[in-house]
């Protein structure tokens, strides 16, 4: 977690400051924006952390740039705080992926535990993400061939059911699914399958 860095956006830099040194005390850290603007200019979708959002600011409010990111495809955890906070406006925050919501003022140890409850979140978001892009890499070995056989082998065909549906012998199904498997780095048809769900693939490449 040492890596991850608190992103602060309030137009009051008093707050920014408060925030940004109580987040020092607990080892974590942080960067300030002024505006959501400053905030878009500069931010790395790369880099593990969270967002600390206030609600209400001049041009762009939070809960607008929170429907930029969503738009943009970040997936930047967002903790809103706001002196200003009503119900609809959680709901609202929430309805667009908001992980939290703190009123002003809030409990110091309260924010600590929800920023580190943002980064983890945002730490195991970005593995499995990184799982399913080696795993579309692997897949994107295949040959045209490999890959019908594998989309195949998901549904459940036996090797002598593909063999008579694409005219091949059951030996040539036999070479291309053990080709699959090492393709796919995986060692029978449950993990094949597992692939394939978290992929997406299921039901789309049917035969």
């Amino acid at each position: 977690m040492t890596d991850a860095i608190v992103h602060i956006v309030d137009d009051e830099e008093p707050i920014r400051d408060s925030i940004a040194l109580l987040l020092r005390s607990a080892g974590l850290g942080s960067r300030q924006y002024q505006d959501a603007h400053a905030f878009l200019a500069t931010y790395q979708p790369g880099e593990t952390g969270c967002l600390v959002l206030d609600v209400r600011m001049p041009r762009m409010t939070g809960l607008e740039l929170q429907q930029e990111l969503n738009r943009r495809g970040w997936t930047l955890p967002v903790i809103f705080v706001t002196g200003h906070g009503d119900v609809p406006m959680a709901v609202e925050a929430m309805r667009e992926g908001a992980l939290d919501f703190l009123q002003k003022p809030f409990n110091d140890e309260e924010l600590i535990r929800r920023v580190h409850r943002a980064i983890e979140q945002d730490q195991r978001v970005r593995h499995h993400s990184g799982d399913r892009d080696a795993t579309r890499q692997r897949l994107e070995t295949l040959t045209p061939r490999e890959r019908e056989i594998a989309e195949r082998i998901v549904v459940g065909q036996a090797n002598k059911v593909i063999a008579m549906d694409l005219s091949l012998s059951e030996r040539t199904v036999e070479l291309h699914r053990a080709r699959v498997m090492q393709k796919m780095g995986v060692r029978g048809v449950a993990q094949l399958v597992q692939l394939w769900i978290a992929l997406e693939l299921i039901g789309k490449h049917a035969p």
